[in-house]
């Protein structure tokens, strides 16, 4: 049947439905993007109401869903209309050339009954792993979208832990008639088969249990709630995507990937509330969307230790334009599993507001993987929690200090788990508030390296930590920090530049340099008056090594 008039399709889904397939071109830059293909549809429409589907808020319509989806597919494609009402249902699989169509006013909602979700086979936070089956979820298909102005919702808080330091006194009161307290009474958890999962760290790990073994902690493995692996020719557009079991949006192994004026709705408290996971895939565009999340914003990643270095397969050529970000832990971020690597992204045009770091590349001994040729400008930022800009290659590890050590450091040998950052561009960043400026924190035995940031300003509480790091390039950088003592932290760094770089505060101290393998540092063009007078040198570190240029 061919669409109606009186069904709405989104002007911008009738201009991706026409747009034809662009050629692929290399090397990228600002001037040269990548290019991301869209996926095209035929015009008959499916209507989910003429597959039995009710929209009574009670009746469960996985099956009648399920039913035009592939109806829709053995016909040769089409729009699957969910038309406006609240239509419960349990997990949907899609299929290739299907459009499923979310209406204004729609709420596709899911189930709350668990027993709905079967456990699979899945992947999470780069591991082989088990999981409940997602609410939404693809294999191996070609041309699929998710489009529509309407809200898909996860249920996420019938699946998620929560502890009592992040709810309301009230709220805990309420929660804790239900489900089951930790044995330190700080966690509540939805069930007890939650919590004998929580109880055991490796009960997702496939190689030592069977399916059969995990059933009686199975609503511990909480699905992510739209899953696409091995996809080609995706479209995400405008669809608000809310409330996720764990990860919101997860895209795994995909090619030509685009996110278009989507929004991600989850709670702060949510329990890997991530918004976009974009792990392994190639050409991806993300624009014009808005996040709001439990965990990472935006994320780049590629697997984990060795099976993702196994696996190898980078996140590469990806396009990421005209977003906001509020509540996560990260604006963009790269990480930490990124075992696979990651190259060739461009970030423009963003705004973070209230995220607990602003940009966020984060990875740590045992991952392996090269991130590098990373772009990113015009980059605004407001109230962040910590740091504006951060570069950790600590991720979840205790990093002793210099006077802890007396500042001798041990230097692993490099190997094939050794990370690596490289080439990052940043320019053109303000940021109205942080905790701090930034953090540049690399391995003794693989600095992080040749990192350019120009045009930058940052009004935050304390200035920039800089350890482990080699050929920092810093050009028309302004600070403005209440802690100046130091203003720029420096241990264990080498070829560091400071050009036009200035403080509005007058810094008590405006180098701390420590240890004795730093070197190179060269200041120039900067208003640093008498810097050799407000410079500490510690642990082994030489004056000669920095160089003013006055």
């Amino acid at each position: 049947m061919k669409i109606r008039q009186s069904i709405i399709i989104t002007t911008a889904l009738s201009i991706v439905l026409s747009l034809p397939t662009f050629s692929q071109t290399k090397p990228y830059s600002w001037d040269n993007l990548p290019k991301v293909d869209l996926p095209t549809f035929k015009a008959d429409t499916f209507n989910i109401v003429k597959y039995g589907a009710k929209a009574d808020g009670s009746t469960l319509n996985t099956s009648n869903i399920n039913a035009a989806i592939n109806d829709c597919n053995v016909k040769g494609g089409g729009v699957v209309l969910i038309p406006p009402g609240i239509w419960i249902t349990g997990p949907i699989v899609l299929k290739s050339n299907v459009n499923l169509h979310i209406s204004r006013s729609a709420l596709l909602q899911f189930t709350a009954d668990k027993s709905q979700y079967h456990l699979v086979e899945a992947n999470f936070e780069g591991h082989r792993s088990i999981r409940n089956q997602p609410p939404i979820s693809g294999d191996d298909l070609t041309d699929v979208a998710i489009t529509g102005d309407g809200v898909i919702d996860g249920h996420g808080e019938v699946w998620r832990a929560l502890g009592k330091a992040v709810v309301t006194e009230a709220a805990w009161k309420q929660l804790v008639l239900t489900g089951v307290l930790s044995t330190d009474g700080n966690t509540w958890y939805p069930s007890e088969s939650y919590a004998q999962g929580a109880r055991n760290a490796k009960g997702n790990d496939v190689s030592e249990k069977s399916m059969a073994d995990m059933q009686k902690m199975k609503d511990f493995f909480r699905p992510n709630l739209l899953v696409l692996t091995n996809c080609k020719r995706v479209l995400l557009q405008n669809t608000t995507f809310q409330n996720s079991p764990a990860w919101c949006l997860h895209t795994r192994l995909c090619e030509q990937l685009t996110f278009d004026g989507v929004h991600v709705r989850n709670l702060p408290n949510a329990q890997n509330g991530d918004g976009m996971d974009i792990e392994s895939c190639s050409y991806v565009k993300v624009q014009n969307s808005t996040l709001d999340c439990g965990d990472d914003g935006i994320c780049i990643k590629s697997g984990k230790d060795e099976e993702g270095r196994k696996l190898g397969k980078a996140t590469q050529y990806v396009v990421i334009q005209n977003n906001v970000v509020y509540e996560a832990h990260g604006g963009f971020v790269i990480g930490s599993e990124m075992s696979g690597g990651a190259h060739d992204i461009f970030v423009s045009d963003c705004t973070f507001i209230g995220t607990d770091n602003g940009l966020r590349f984060k990875t740590s001994r045992g991952r392996g993987g090269i991130v590098e040729n990373i772009f990113i400008r015009n980059i605004n930022m407001r109230d962040i929690g910590h740091d504006a800009i951060l570069f950790d290659m600590y991720y979840y590890a205790k990093v002793p200090t210099l006077a802890q050590t007396n500042g001798k450091v041990d230097i692993p040998p490099v190997n094939e788990g050794t990370p690596q950052f490289r080439n990052f561009y940043i320019n053109n960043l303000v940021c109205e508030g942080a905790s701090r400026a930034m953090l540049i924190r690399g391995l003794p035995e693989m600095s992080i390296k040749d990192i350019y940031l120009e045009n930058i300003t940052i009004k935050a509480q304390r200035g920039a930590d800089i350890i482990e790091a080699k050929n920092i390039s810093m050009k028309n950088v302004l600070l403005e920090c209440a802690d100046t003592k130091p203003l720029f932290n420096i241990e264990n760094s080498q070829s560091l530049t400071f050009s036009q770089v200035r403080s509005i505060t007058s810094p008590m101290l405006f180098f701390g340099i420590n240890g004795d393998r730093c070197k190179q540092i060269v200041v120039e063009n900067s208003n640093i008056t008498d810097v050799e007078n407000r410079t500490d040198y510690k642990y082994g570190a030489d004056k000669s090594v920095l160089h003013v240029m006055k």
